[in-house]
């Protein structure tokens, strides 16, 4: 069993310690089929990537609801004709859940040597980004009416 250590991330990143948390917990549960990886590659850009070798792109299917990133994988039916030997390579059906944080969208996925990755963006809606407030001294500004 795979433990992976989140907590550097913790340091560098505001929104994912929810994200984080989940995928810890994940990793201790006793599935651990496909592996994965989770990296960040930017500064509110973050990749799963999910050995899936044996795997099309037809029998892979990635979703994001709400919370939730879903990738799932379901072999096609195996041709009857052959006759394997030894089986090194799993083609299990599978199903992994990833709690992903709010502002986090996927941004695509890509099938590329066995390894499918996951791009998931953090957008901070622009009522969240911070904002420079103009300082004003304390003199005030007296405004001159007219009458006609």
């Amino acid at each position: 069993m795979r433990h992976f250590d989140f907590s550097p991330l913790y340091r560098s990143t505001v929104g994912f310690d929810r994200l984080f948390s989940m995928l810890d917990a994940a990793g201790n549960e006793a599935p651990s089929y496909p592996p994965y990886n989770i990296e960040r590659t930017g500064e509110n850009a973050y990749r799963i990537t999910m050995a899936v070798a044996g795997f099309s792109d037809d029998e892979l299917s990635v979703e994001a609801k709400e919370h939730t990133l879903t990738i799932k994988g379901e072999k096609a039916e195996e041709d009857a004709s052959r006759e394997i030997l030894y089986r090194g390579i799993a083609s299990r059906t599978f199903e992994r859940r990833f709690q992903i944080a709010e502002h986090v969208r996927v941004e695509g996925a890509s099938l590329e040597n066995g390894l499918l990755h996951v791009d998931l963006v953090r957008e901070i809606p622009e009522a969240m980004k911070p904002r420079k407030i103009e300082i004003t001294s304390g003199e005030t500004k007296q405004i001159e009416t007219t009458a006609h």
